[in-house]
């Protein structure tokens, strides 16, 4: 029985074991020590919640520590705030932020990287939307941590596999200021020198400079700039109207009347407006 116990026992503790460094693995899912400096990991499968690897690269510990030292500089926008100005190189020349957007609405966005398949077909995308950008009074910004001769390289690349001409600015972010400006490194997507690279970061900004949406994907996972566009119609449409926009509306659909709209007021602004539940009223009068 004694023997039995023990052997309970330390298979209790081998689990244990095993589960704390799946956890250990979940939360340092980007390096672990190893002699005088750190294994970059990249996951190829998962088991028990831990990551497994196929691919190592030692990277000196003065680099965990410099990628430390950026990640801990960052700063965390959120809608409402005054979207931070900055002054950098772009491949359409120096900008200041607020003063190249102006009066009018502005999508700053980042990459992780140039020369990437998916990046390629979102400034691909983005450049072919132009004249949807036009028609809003918005300026699309590009970013990465890449230098402007990299930019000016890849844009030809750009313009001949997705058939535009990128004409937008794309800042020069080789200094990572505007990365930890706005937060968009991501401590789990490393370049060859396991540094952190951007994330998919999208920030829409209104002619006041007042942050109005956030959205983050991740690396793998290129962006819909169609439904960027449609929260920039719902933006511009709410912002002058007692009105909210549903799930799935597009221009032209049928908009919420806000509840604190009594129905008086909600005639007046919105004749023949449907009521669904006293909460719940339309209207395709705007």
């Amino acid at each position: 029985n004694n023997q039995s116990t023990t052997h309970i026992a330390c298979t209790s503790q081998r689990h244990d074991s095993k589960v704390n460094m799946n956890r250990i693995l979940q939360r340092f899912s980007v390096a672990s020590v190893v002699g005088r400096g750190s294994i970059v990991r990249f996951p190829e499968r998962s088991f028990l919640g831990a990551t497994f690897l196929t691919r190592r690269k030692i990277v000196p510990f003065s680099t965990t520590a410099r990628v430390k030292s950026e990640l801990a500089k960052q700063r965390h926008v959120r809608l409402g705030d005054t979207a931070p100005n900055f002054t950098a190189k772009s491949t359409e020349g120096d900008i200041s932020l607020h003063e190249y957007l102006g009066d009018s609405w502005g999508v700053l966005f980042s990459h992780p990287a140039d020369f990437t398949p998916v990046c390629t077909t979102e400034l691909g995308r983005v450049a072919q939307l132009k004249s949807e950008w036009e028609s809003r009074n918005v300026k699309p910004i590009g970013y990465s941590i890449n230098s402007n001769a990299d930019h000016a390289k890849w844009i030809q690349d750009i313009n001949e596999t997705q058939n535009c001409k990128v004409d937008f600015p794309l800042i020069d972010g080789s200094d990572k200021s505007v990365a930890l400006l706005y937060g968009m490194l991501d401590p789990d997507e490393l370049d060859a020198e396991g540094l952190p690279l951007t994330v998919r970061s999208v920030f829409v900004i209104d002619p006041q400079k007042i942050v109005r949406m956030i959205l983050t994907y991740p690396a793998s996972t290129g962006r819909n700039f169609n439904e960027i566009l449609r929260v920039i119609d719902s933006l511009q449409m709410t912002a002058y109207k007692k009105l909210a926009t549903p799930a799935d509306w597009n221009k032209g659909d049928r908009a919420v009347i806000l509840p604190s709209v009594s129905n008086e007021e909600a005639e007046k602004l919105f004749p023949g407006f449907t009521t669904i539940k006293p909460y719940l009223r339309t209207t395709d009068k705007y």
